[in-house]
């Protein structure tokens, strides 16, 4: 079993929130592929990285996570482009941990 978690923005490039229905429809889809999400929106993350000009970017973002008991690499990949671009984002970071349930 894998826990996949997806990291998603809150706000566009130029700092515009994104429409709630966007993570909505996210959260829907993988409630329907997989049975269940658990979303974590209350509390965005504040993210901060470096880009290529060496300069300190930020994000708020939301994480949304499910359990998929086998990790079809190729759904996820094709998954990720399509948020990237609804999202308008060069990344979107979806990681996958292997669990073992308790």
């Amino acid at each position: 079993m894998h826990l996949v978690q997806l990291l998603l923005p809150l706000r566009d490039n130029d700092g515009a929130p994104f429409p709630r229905e966007m993570l909505d429809g996210v959260r829907h889809h993988l409630t329907e592929r997989f049975g269940g999400v658990t979303a974590y929106l209350r509390a965005p993350a504040a993210g901060a990285w470096k880009d290529d000009e060496g300069d300190v970017a930020r994000d708020d973002v939301v994480i949304m996570e499910v359990m998929a008991d086998d990790l079809d690499r190729e759904w996820w990949t094709d998954y990720r482009r399509e948020l990237e671009a609804r999202f308008r984002q060069d990344e979107i970071v979806i990681r996958a941990t292997p669990i073992e349930r308790l």
